[in-house]
């Protein structure tokens, strides 16, 4: 896949085409690329990807702070391993979202970016207020020489998947069904940062993690089997991970942590690159009546991660 940009595209070949944020490239995501590909091919022509590298509602409104499924990076190395040639990284900008849907089509998509078919995602809009729909796109590319053709929905069951089904899925701490969606598990990336060492007197040394990118989205509050990748030791680890408060603590604090118990890991993970996978939500985080009480809960835990089979947490 070639990535391209508005300032290096008059030479682009007539192209299929589709437009979207792409937020987490997930499975609704591969399937339409899947259709434009497969039209591309039929049409002997190439297939592009149109996204964008900011959310466009960050533009729009500037307290707006998306939670992310995926980062610009994360987002461009999934996209890349599809079938398509090209992918169009756009910078939404305020003239742009000033332009009509017919504008957008005419301005960008047709002169810019050589679009000859466009293939509108089922639920996609478009173009200033986001006021046109299908009909319309099927009528300003007929009088410009562009067939606009609606793509098939990806479903699972009776859910339509989408990005906003898959944070509402992580948000609830249905980590499992956001990995059907995804076709992976959802994962966040981030550095080890000092904390109370209070799981250290427990026996269950944690490492607290700063996530790199403040936009990404985290999972709703609880306990999770997770799998956790060690970039530096290129060595892959199951644990356990806790989002919350740490209610039991007596240094308990108000803001949510992100804390991780590494199973057979032996050193310091301080400053650290961890990438953790969430596999499994194994129970709400809650308050015990003792350190003692915790302690036999996390040693609970601790053997249930160790029962879980790689090919059991992989999303089918």
């Amino acid at each position: 896949m070639q990535f391209i940009t508005p300032s290096d595209t008059s030479s682009n070949p007539p192209c299929v085409a589709t437009i979207g944020f792409f937020d987490g490239v997930h499975k609704g995501h591969l399937f339409l690329i899947e259709q434009v590909c497969r039209l591309a091919k039929a049409q002997q022509s190439a297939a592009m990807l149109i996204t964008f590298r900011r959310h466009p509602r960050q533009v729009m409104q500037t307290q707006y702070r998306p939670q992310l499924l995926s980062t610009l990076d994360e987002k461009c190395h999934l996209l890349s391993q599809t079938s398509a040639d090209y992918c169009a990284i756009l910078d939404f900008t305020k003239a742009m979202s000033e332009l009509t849907a017919r504008d957008f089509m005419e301005q960008v998509l047709k002169k810019q970016l050589n679009v000859k078919t466009l293939v509108i995602g089922y639920d996609h809009r478009f173009g200033h207020n986001r006021s046109e729909g299908f009909t319309d796109y099927v009528q300003y590319g007929q009088a410009m020489g562009m067939d606009v053709i609606k793509a098939e929905a990806m479903l699972i069951g009776e859910i339509a998947v989408s990005s906003s089904v898959i944070r509402t899925f992580l948000t609830g701490g249905e980590v499992e069904m956001a990995a059907k969606c995804l076709s992976r598990p959802y994962a966040l990336e981030g550095t080890v940062v000092p904390g109370f060492q209070e799981g250290r007197k427990l026996g269950f040394p944690t490492a607290n993690i700063a996530v790199n990118d403040p936009l990404k989205l985290i999972p709703g509050r609880g306990v999770y089997a997770a799998r956790i990748t060690l970039p530096e030791h290129s060595a892959t680890y199951m644990g356990m991970v806790n989002i919350g408060i740490r209610p039991t603590m007596e240094n308990q604090i108000e803001h949510e942590t992100i804390e991780t118990h590494v199973l057979d890991y032996q050193g310091g993970l301080y400053g650290q690159h961890l990438k953790i996978e969430f596999l499994k939500r194994l129970r709400d985080e809650r308050k015990f009546r003792s350190k003692a009480d915790l302690t036999k809960q996390l040693e609970t835990d601790a053997a249930f991660v160790r029962t879980l089979n790689e090919t059991n947490t992989n999303p089918s």
